[in-house]
């Protein structure tokens, strides 16, 4: 006897193997995805771009070339050649709150890709329970039995596996690896603007300095200037309405002060959470021209690699599989599904005999369960999948046309900043020039004051935007690393996840 109960629970021990380890393999319904093709354009402008960009004797005014086809390198901000650029970008990506949550929901995709591969193996549960009752003398058919009270033990293991015949668990994880690509991207795009910001908002920053120390200069220049005109003044040789229109001159030039202290305070404190740190917090290392150094070569991408580059674009493609994935999943959900289940285990009265020959019990089955009648649910389900799959395409397209049009208006921004430079410097030398010479000129009574006060104005207006192009530029060469996708594909992980190039 006990040779044959060992036999019997030999055979349902591997039997419940063999339902927990079967796998049917079927064909997955619903579209395969495939990446999107590269756009088939030759450039990103209509018209092809100069070998390299003006160039102006000032700081920041040295020509630029544009490599075609050339990568970009991973630390891209490196190319200023700021070492406290450097070290606040460091911070940054160590400390900024904005990667942190982006982080947690990768973390979060990948668990959740975790948990739904749990679909490809067998559900097992282990169950024990005790319970104290009193069955019903009717519900026996014998009215006038005894039917006591009595303790029941149970202990058991259950074993189900749904086979997936039409690749709905396969589509739905497919679905959940796109969900984990799409947060991976979109890691990779909260890397590309954090740095991006920290760049030029330190350039932002410089260029404030350089408006403050500009402004300073002219206030001595009218301060200078009013001296003279009070001593000519006195000598009678202009008027009292020109005094007071120096004194009205420097007051409005110095009322201009506080409102740049204000901006650079705004941009310090900007910096400041940009790198995760509160603003005032001692340590925050100060940004001028002359720290910072416009990178003379400029890598641009062939169009063809740039959907392949922009995390954004990566981003909506990983939205679009997802979607192409739902469809598959609404389509298996119209087929039937088939489900084997087992069970091995032992009921008793007594807890000793739990274990005893009399006590087992084992069952094994199979089951289909076929939609038959849902009101159109499934079907109006599929056609939601397909909709949403048509949305997700037509964002994707607009994503790349975006994408594109950005790379074309900051190429052409370069161009153009590099002339404006030019010419702003050639303005502000001839401006610099003319007030020196009205100087001069007033001083010897040549010139009316009105045509100093015409000199001080445009030298005013002159080196403000020469400091404006200069930060421009700087800028928008930012832009194009950030518009061209960052290099990120050139960074190992940080993070632990896999970079998809």
């Amino acid at each position: 006897m006990r040779k044959k109960r060992n036999r019997f629970r030999t055979f349902t021990i591997w039997s419940a193997a063999a339902l927990a380890g079967a796998v049917f393999l079927g064909c997955a319904v619903g579209p395969d995805f495939r990446e999107p093709a590269a756009p088939e354009v030759a450039g990103y402008t209509s018209g092809p771009l100069p070998e390299k960009t003006a160039s102006s004797p000032v700081k920041g005014g040295e020509e630029q070339r544009f490599v075609m086809s050339r990568d970009i390198p991973e630390k891209w901000w490196e190319l200023f050649q700021s070492e406290p650029l450097d070290a606040l970008i460091r911070q940054a990506l160590q400390d900024s709150p904005t990667l942190a949550a982006s982080r947690a929901l990768l973390r979060q995709a990948q668990e959740y890709l975790i948990a739904g591969r749990g679909a490809y193996y067998p559900h097992v549960n282990a169950t024990a329970s005790i319970a104290r009752q009193k069955e019903s003398a009717a519900a026996s058919g014998l009215p006038n039995a005894d039917t006591g009270p009595f303790t029941l033990y149970n202990a058991s293991v259950g074993v189900s596996y749904t086979l997936d015949v039409f690749g709905g668990a396969r589509r739905e994880i497919e679905s959940l690896k796109s969900q984990v690509d799409y947060q991976s991207f979109l890691l990779e795009g909260a890397y590309l603007t954090i740095t991006s910001n920290i760049v030029t908002t330190a350039v932002q920053e410089a260029s404030v300095r350089a408006e403050i120390e500009a402004t300073k200069e002219i206030v001595a220049i009218q301060e200078k200037q009013l001296a003279v005109v009070e001593r000519r003044f006195e000598l009678g040789a202009v008027s009292r309405t020109d005094v007071l229109a120096q004194k009205a001159q420097l007051a409005q030039t110095r009322a201009t002060l506080p409102l740049l202290e204000k901006r650079l305070d705004q941009t310090r404190h900007q910096l400041s959470v940009l790198i995760g740190s509160f603003p005032g917090k001692p340590g925050l290392p100060e940004f001028d021209f002359t720290g910072l150094t416009l990178p003379r070569e400029l890598p641009v991408s062939l169009p063809s690699s740039l959907v392949r580059q922009r995390p954004d674009i990566r981003a909506a493609e990983a939205v679009l599989h997802s979607a192409s994935a739902q469809v598959g999943v609404a389509t298996a959900n119209l087929y039937p599904q088939f489900t084997l289940t087992g069970s091995y285990g032992s009921q008793a009265l007594k807890s000793g005999d739990l274990f005893g020959a009399n006590a087992a019990f084992w069952s094994l089955g199979a089951g289909l369960l076929q939609p038959v009648f849902r009101g159109g649910e499934l079907t109006a389900l599929r056609r939601a999948a397909i909709a949403g799959y048509d949305a997700a395409e037509a964002q994707y397209r607009q994503t790349v046309l975006l994408a594109f049009e950005e790379v074309a208006d900051v190429l052409r921004a370069l161009d153009a900043d590099a002339k404006v430079l030019k010419a702003q410097a050639e303005a502000e030398a001839a401006a610099r020039e003319t007030l020196a010479l009205a100087e001069s000129q007033f001083r010897l009574g040549s010139v009316s004051y009105l045509d100093l006060l015409n000199a001080q104005r445009q030298y005013r207006l002159a080196k403000v935007a020469l400091i404006q192009a200069q930060a421009t530029r700087l800028a928008d060469t930012a832009a194009l690393f950030e518009a061209l996708g960052g290099g990120w594909w050139n960074r190992d992980s940080a993070d632990g996840t896999e970079r998809k190039g």
